[in-house]
């Protein structure tokens, strides 16, 4: 059974909501409107006998009253971090609900990352407009440009307040989230009723409750066809081997989810599991007897994987503050020319790293509806006078999750459920540990 983690639900609200929303709808979203997290029985037996408390998430949507004046209303987007599919997608939606649905005029891009929170920067702010923003979601990246690294918080506050922007929606991943949360405090510290509202960005879907990113579906989709084509290159060559490295710090979902798509994986490797190379029931040893017995192989690695044969090495640290990782994809491909040239054994190592393409592609139809849903709650939040939050979906509902709660820790692979299990049903592969 999943472990129930008690974290704080509770969403910051600016204030009152006075003005009416010029959204005519049937039913509005309230405050008192929520879902419950856990909904396994075994959870719910556990309520019923007053053993645990419920822990609710409130549900994204409408709100009748809402906290800004849309007539009076300057907001501003801003993406950080590497791309991923979708960004463009969620820039246009929330374009398309504060101009269209609540009649905002004052709407604006920052430019790459929260350097465009950058006083020095002001003159690169984007007024965005219907019409240059009509035909972006058929693009991959994202036209406001992107950058990484931290920047001082109280800058970015300042810029806010300098130029009058009352909301600020940020799309990134855990480090944008990080920043946007700081933005917030630092905000609210002042005595500023400014909104900050996150769209979690991310292809290695690692965001805590939330069940799935944008983009996520996109990436392995796209991941999917670097398989096939290592599938075909093994099977082209006697004894040969197609070699994947797919994207994945911490968490291995991509690696997970385009193993299950392909069904030709072998040996799927993420950073939540523990291998050797050598050994009995080291990798190599166990990609020798795959070749013995069917001629082929394809392997496929996350780049957090295996990162403890890097250990003697100091790598540094990247712009935005993360250990640097070591090539496992180089790394693995030498050293398994390397084995079998010792063993005198003809093999053919056919390595492809589709990273790159991967995130920059424009999203399939079904993130980008995802996304469209994403940058519409998240501007309902925002009008609703919400702060320092994160729109996302869970139990197939459109939720808030408080920014702290949401990078607390980070969502990864439990190799003790059923999607695990999967990909090991798939693959066969054995426990590639000497223990």
């Amino acid at each position: 059974m999943p472990e129930y983690k008690k974290f704080d639900t509770e969403i910051r609200s600016l204030g009152e909501c006075k003005f009416n929303n010029p959204f005519t709808i049937s039913k509005y979203t309230t405050d008192n409107d929520k879902i419950m997290i856990y909904v396994e029985n075994e959870y719910c037996e556990k309520i019923k006998s007053g053993k645990v408390e419920p822990l609710y998430l409130n549900l994204a949507g409408a709100h009748e009253k809402i906290y800004f004046n849309p007539q009076e209303t300057r907001a501003a987007i801003v993406t950080c971090g590497g791309l991923c599919p979708g960004i463009n997608d969620v820039i246009r939606a929330i374009f398309m609900n504060l101009y269209h649905t609540y009649g905002c005029q004052d709407i604006f891009g920052l430019r790459y990352g929260y350097e465009g929170l950058l006083e020095k920067n002001k003159d690169k702010m984007i007024r965005l407009t219907p019409k240059n923003v009509e035909k972006i979601h058929e693009d991959g990246g994202t036209m406001l440009g992107s950058s990484r690294g931290a920047q001082d918080v109280g800058e970015m506050a300042d810029f806010m307040e300098n130029n009058g922007i009352d909301i600020l929606f940020a799309i990134g991943g855990d480090g944008t989230l990080t920043a946007a949360h700081l933005i917030a405090e630092e905000l609210l510290k002042r005595g500023l009723k400014r909104s900050v509202i996150g769209v979690p960005k991310t292809i290695d879907n690692d965001i805590s409750h939330v069940a799935k990113s944008f983009g996520f579906e996109t990436a392995f989709a796209k991941a999917h066809e670097a398989l096939q084509s290592a599938h075909m290159e093994a099977r082209g060559a006697r004894n040969g081997i197609g070699l994947v490295k797919l994207m994945g710090r911490h968490s291995g979902f991509i690696t997970a989810y385009a193993t299950l798509a392909n069904r030709d994986v072998n040996y799927c490797l993420i950073p939540e599991i523990d291998f050797d190379l050598d050994g009995d029931n080291g990798l190599l040893n166990n990609l020798r007897k795959r070749l013995v017995k069917r001629g082929h192989a394809v392997v496929v690695v996350a780049e957090g994987a295996g990162q403890k044969f890097f250990d003697n090495k100091n790598l540094g640290l990247d712009k935005s503050g993360n250990k640097k990782l070591g090539d496992i994809g180089t790394f693995l491909k030498k050293e398994i020319v390397d084995y079998f040239k010792e063993h005198n054994m003809e093999a053919t190592v056919k390595y492809i790293d589709p990273s790159y393409i991967i995130r920059s592609v424009p999203a399939n139809s079904n993130d980008s509806l995802f996304c469209g849903f994403l940058g519409q709650m998240a501007v309902h939040a925002a009008m609703a006078g919400k702060t320092d939050m994160i729109v996302g979906v869970w139990n197939d509902m459109f939720t808030h999750v408080p920014i702290a709660s949401a990078i607390q820790e980070r969502k990864k692979v439990d190799v003790n459920e059923k999607l695990w299990f999967s990909v090991l049903q798939t693959t066969g592969q054995p426990d590639l540990r000497n223990r």
